[in-house]
């Protein structure tokens, strides 16, 4: 791999971190077959869950931070275990907190920006179109290769970390034009009318394309939110970073050499039975991944003077919660009895310690991780059938 003089420097630098970052980026390169590195314009963080790291993730984050690691570009951090100012009203072990804050002391040490969300891109960090990232979180991957149009690899949680602090990454996979291009396309003739619909037929396709890049037609609109719940899901039950809907997220024409396969109203029917195995959810969960402005205002339209009769929290960003506080839909939902949390969701939370058993949720990510990571039953469904179902 060629390293111009900075990245050389990099690599023979005194600050051990930098060291390390460097030498780990440029293996990954030999692996992979880079020629280069290239620049990057941000960075996100993922493995920031003590759920998900455990003590030997917190002795690596505080260990890396004494050496001396400190973000070059603008790096947001992934959601963590936990709202940092809520852990005790939702039911969170004191262990489990006191060891979810030094991963937090860990990263500021580090001048990672404390966002803990998975959608960096509604919370200050949205890049443009072209521009080269080193993104974590698969949904967060998904969105920006699809929809803002930015360039990355689905990056685990160490190499984000080295990427951040040295300012590069390997140019190979996404980051090169030759593979950025259809490989599967999917007729969808189905409906596809609510964000659970469009999880539906995501999950449905990542399980057939696995790390393929699917090009979907007869989608007719997808906002904001539809669409990152589509590559959500696609992330969770398969591996794809990058995927295109005709007319929405692309203008290229539908590929005709590639494998073709057909999404109808059998196999949505069938996708909801795939992700359901709970009649009677004592958590309903919107949040996976975390809610934005709109999606909270439809909450607290749903309920709106009406009493709750099971719990229910809503998860976003610290960024989108300070709108929805200001804005009086926290205090709706609130009143109603449910909990608007800020930094943490259900998958990434300890939620099997605090006594629940079965979930309700209208993203297929979560419906896939809750039963094996969060020991939980699942019952999926678009977040307005779920809403009525416990108001009264």
């Amino acid at each position: 791999m060629h390293l111009t003089q900075h990245e050389e420097d990099l690599l023979e630098s005194d600050n051990s971190a930098v060291r390390k970052a460097m030498e780990l980026l440029v293996k990954l390169g030999d692996i992979y077959g880079a020629e280069e590195m290239i620049e990057i314009e941000s960075a996100q963080a993922s493995g920031i869950s003590y759920k998900s790291i455990g003590d030997p993730g917190v002795e690596f984050l505080e260990g890396f931070a004494e050496e001396g690691a400190e973000a070059s570009v603008p790096t947001f951090a992934n959601p963590a275990g936990m709202d940092f100012d809520r852990w005790a009203e939702m039911g969170v072990d004191p262990d489990f907190a006191e060891k979810q804050q030094r991963i937090r002391d860990a990263l500021e040490e580090m001048d990672i920006i404390l966002s803990f969300t998975c959608t960096p891109y509604l919370a200050g960090n949205l890049p443009r179109r072209g521009q080269h990232v080193a993104w974590a979180e698969s949904s967060a991957v998904s969105f920006v290769n699809s929809v803002v149009g930015a360039r990355t690899n689905r990056e685990g949680g160490p190499s984000a970390l080295a990427a951040a602090i040295t300012g590069r990454t390997p140019k190979y996979g996404l980051h090169l034009e030759a593979n950025r291009q259809p490989t599967y396309r999917i007729d969808v003739e189905a409906d596809i009318e609510t964000q659970a619909d469009f999880a539906a037929l995501g999950s449905w396709t990542g399980r057939l394309v696995e790390d393929g890049k699917p090009y979907f037609t007869g989608i007719d609109s997808g906002g904001t939110d539809d669409l990152k719940s589509l590559g959500a899901a696609m992330a969770a039950t398969g591996a794809v970073a990058l995927y295109f809907v005709e007319g929405v997220t692309t203008e290229m024409e539908p590929p005709e050499d590639v494998e073709t396969a057909t999404f109808g109203e059998a196999e949505m029917e069938a996708e909801y039975a795939e992700l359901t195995t709970a009649d009677d959810p004592e958590l309903v969960v919107i949040g996976c991944p975390h809610t934005s402005p709109e999606e909270i205002q439809d909450v607290a339209d749903a309920v709106e003077g009406k009493t709750l009769t099971s719990d229910l929290w809503v998860a976003t960003s610290g960024a989108v919660k300070t709108w929805a506080d200001r804005n009086g839909y926290t205090d709706t939902i609130e009143d109603a009895g449910g909990m608007v949390l800020a930094d943490t969701c259900n998958v990434v939370s300890p939620i099997e310690e605090l006594g629940y058993e079965s979930s309700a949720t209208n993203s297929a990510k979560a419906a896939t991780y809750l039963p094996g990571f969060c020991n939980q039953d699942v019952a999926f469904n678009d977040a307005e059938t779920l809403l009525a179902e416990v108001t009264e």
